[in-house]
């Protein structure tokens, strides 16, 4: 059973399948991660298992960022109030760190590393990520419009988007209406992206198609809730 991976978007290329079609791909680097908490249904409440990718330097993580992945051996000691000690990964602190929900039963172990070999057998993903952020962006930007008509005496309106208000009723503008405002930097899900192929020493999955994000940003792969 897969829970998913995380990784690091690296680019788009271009390969050929078995039957000689070239396909483009996007290669992104799904490993090592490693299992850093397994949530329980008698400790949490719920059925998880904590993953976590790329490492954090030691001088630029806080103590608790660290304590999360090691036993820092403190002089503060846990109360038995507190209840048992979770197990520690012993790993570097990460940077990216995501939890999968999967039944009890499950078989993982803190401190077990995850790569693209665990994906074997499966065929189509769902690709999460954040999109690229443009900030305040204008309405031809933003929403594809077409803008005003550069004749019959239009001045200085070229790029707006014209008017947004009605009538006497309601004598309000509605909610939703497309309009100016932040544009991009948002959470996308990219479904049914076949994997075209597994590269277990480099690390490196390729999927078809693109995936939200601009290069050298996380994403979250997981099977496809729909195949």
């Amino acid at each position: 059973m897969s829970v998913g991976l995380l990784g690091k978007k690296i680019g788009m290329t271009q390969v050929y399948d078995s039957d000689g079609v070239i396909v483009p791909v996007t290669l992104i680097e799904a490993g090592p991660c490693v299992v850093l908490q397994v949530r329980t249904q008698e400790r949490d409440g719920y059925d998880a298992v904590q993953l976590g990718f790329g490492d954090r330097p030691r001088g630029k993580a806080s103590r608790a960022e660290r304590g999360h992945v090691a036993a820092l051996n403190g002089r503060r000691q846990r109360g038995k109030a507190a209840g048992s000690v979770v197990p520690k990964a012993e790993c570097e602190p990460k940077q990216w760190i995501r939890e999968f929900r999967v039944p009890a039963g499950h078989g993982y172990t803190v401190g077990q590393q995850l790569g693209p070999e665990s994906l074997e057998g499966v065929q189509w993903v769902d690709v999460i990520g954040v999109t690229r952020g443009r900030g305040f962006s204008g309405a031809m930007r933003r929403h594809n419009f077409s803008g005003q008509p550069a004749s019959h005496g239009a001045k200085r309106v070229h790029r707006k988007p014209g008017s947004i208000g009605a009538s006497a009723d309601p004598s309000r503008v509605l909610p939703g209406t497309r309009m100016p405002g932040h544009y991009g930097c948002e959470q996308v899900t990219s479904r049914n992206l076949k994997v075209v192929r597994l590269d277990g020493e480099s690390n490196v999955v390729l999927v078809r198609g693109a995936v939200p994000g601009p290069t050298g940003s996380f994403v979250v792969i997981r099977r496809s809730v729909k195949n």
